[in-house]
């Protein structure tokens, strides 16, 4: 899957998710590993946007995974970071330890190296989830260079914080 999203397109993503906290009064939380901050950034890069960012963790290393998001070491011993699981450890983390009130977390493997048979360059798990509601983890697997997966894992997390206020 190759879509890769301009600076402008994602901008305006962020736009339109910041739109949706804004009229539906939550605040938003991000955990992310492979997109290292690029999510916290194109929310923060909106004025205003701590009447609906909560903030972020950049949990790039498995020990802050586990220190700042409660990830278990169970977890990340028999799934992996990259992982459906630890997606999933790494929403719930964001959204009670940063309390906010809906959370994306991203894990994945952007590239050029790293990349296995099992879990290749591009593999990236994300999850959402609303206080009170389910959590959702989806995997996706990018083609392109780092900074392409790393550009279409933030613009389906964004496309994703929209849906959690469908379901």
């Amino acid at each position: 899957m190759k879509i890769v999203s301009g600076d402008a397109t994602l901008r305006q993503s962020a736009e339109q998710v910041a739109e949706t906290l804004r009229a539906n009064g939550e605040m938003l939380a991000t955990a992310e590993s492979c997109t290292g901050g690029w999510i916290a950034k194109l929310m923060t890069d909106i004025a205003g946007s701590s009447a609906w960012f909560q903030g972020g963790a950049v949990t790039y290393s498995n020990g802050l995974k586990q220190a700042l998001l409660g990830v278990t070491a169970t977890t990340l011993e028999r799934q992996g970071a990259v992982s459906r699981e630890c997606a999933l450890e790494m929403v719930a983390g964001a959204l009670g330890r940063l309390d906010a009130t809906v959370a994306v977390a991203v894990t994945g493997v952007a590239g050029p190296s790293g990349g296995t048979l099992a879990k290749p360059v591009g593999t990236v798990w994300i999850a959402w989830q609303r206080r009170g509601g389910e959590a959702h983890a989806r995997l996706f697997h990018f083609d392109g260079d780092r900074d392409a997966v790393r550009r279409q894992a933030v613009a389906r997390a964004l496309e994703g914080i929209q849906k959690v206020f469908i379901t």
